[in-house]
């Protein structure tokens, strides 16, 4: 029997953003299980933008195609790959599929999804971010190809009322982020009476006053204040403080976003504070973050990290797609930076430091149910894995 061929966009096998690199690892981890599970091989092509770094995304089951505009219109470019495929998996890069971005990214996401439906590839809608959309064209298209899509499947309960509102009436999934299944090393006993490890993870986006310096992301407070506060909090508690990057930015035109940078300023102006590495990989990070106390940040996946390997967390968030996806598994830790007060916010965070056993039950009970939202998602995706033919 051939291999079911598996074709992934808006997913990234190297992006800086080490969120948008889980999407695509725990994806990856999902195919794998689902064709052992039914006794198939897997071959999974990535279709990523170009970028100078090397992937962290491999295996002798993946293939990494360049995209780029010439290839996205060549009918032997993207069309070709994606009628070569059974299945085309669309995961929006978590959240891009929404007006917030501008129209330049929302287009070259529809040009890919109306390409695949021309190729009369089923197209999957992984668990994302859906809205908003604001616009009467973008409300038209998107509502379009969700008609037109063999499953489509929400991480959340904002995102599944948006596909309402869109006017979009066919079955939906609400599960869950699928980074909850992304693999990592599970820290070994550590042992007993040391300083409690606090992770602050700092958004290098926040700290420079978002994309334009503009605040253009609406935060209502001056966020290195409350970052700086934080960090002196929690030394004064005698904790040993980890500034977590997440955003790790090499070069290029995303140097104002690096979490990197932004807490390497930390680290020299409060001595004493551990600066996480520059991780290589995703899976590193959660290794990492899974080995922490405690643990706070503005990059969602980081959170996700956290929370989906036991540490306490409160997301700090700047989105709607923060209370979204930890609301909808009935944890409310989070924090919002666009309505809360730098004392509000900071007064909660050490008020769940110091209940945080309690946050970890809460967080377990939690995790159970979205693996559990996210197994109707995989359940969808065997079916149509079950369909194709040998």
């Amino acid at each position: 029997m051939r291999p079911i061929r598996v074709c992934l966009i808006m997913h990234s096998t190297r992006s800086d953003n080490l969120g948008v690199g889980a999407l695509t690892l725990s994806e990856v981890a999902i195919l794998r299980d689902i064709a052992q599970r039914i006794g198939r091989a897997v071959e999974i092509t990535v279709l990523d933008w170009k970028d100078a770094r090397s992937p962290y995304v491999s295996g002798p089951d993946i293939r990494v195609v360049d995209l780029d505009g010439r290839f996205l219109i060549s009918p032997r470019g993207f069309l070709a790959a994606v009628r070569r495929a059974d299945l085309v998996l669309d995961i929006g890069a978590g959240d891009s599929f929404a007006d917030i971005y501008g129209p330049a990214r929302l287009k070259r996401i529809f040009a890919m999804k109306f390409l695949t439906h021309l190729a009369r590839t089923p197209l999957v809608v992984a668990p994302q971010t859906i809205g908003p959309f604001t616009r009467g064209w973008s409300k038209r298209l998107a509502r379009l190809s969700l008609n037109l899509s063999a499953l489509v499947a929400t991480r959340d309960a904002k995102s599944t009322a948006a596909l309402a509102d869109l006017g979009y009436r066919g079955p939906v999934i609400e599960a869950s982020d699928v980074a909850l299944r992304l693999p990592y090393d599970p820290p070994g006993p550590r042992p007993g009476g040391g300083a409690p490890r606090v992770g602050i993870n700092v958004s290098g986006l926040l700290m420079a006053g978002g994309y334009t310096g503009k605040n253009e992301l609406g935060i209502a407070l001056d966020y290195p204040a409350l970052i700086r506060d934080l960090i002196a909090r929690f030394q004064a508690l005698g904790t040993e403080v980890h500034l977590v990057p997440h955003v790790i930015v090499r070069a290029g035109r995303m140097v104002g976003e690096d979490d990197r940078r932004a807490t390497e300023t930390l680290a020299r102006e409060f001595p004493g504070t551990v600066l996480a590495p520059a991780f290589d990989s995703p899976s590193e990070a959660k290794t990492y973050i899974a080995a922490l106390d405690f643990f706070m940040g503005a990059r969602m996946h980081a959170c996700i990290a956290a929370f989906s390997s036991g540490v306490p967390v409160v997301p700090m968030a700047y989105s709607r797609k923060f209370a979204g996806l930890f609301g909808s598994l009935g944890y409310d830790h989070t924090v919002d930076c666009t309505t809360g007060t730098h004392a509000a916010i900071r007064d909660r965070i050490l008020a769940a430091f110091a209940t945080r056993a309690a946050l970890r039950s809460e967080a377990e009970a939690a995790l159970a149910r979205g693996r559990a939202k996210l197994r109707l998602y995989e359940d969808g995706l065997q079916r149509l894995m079950e369909r194709v033919d040998g």
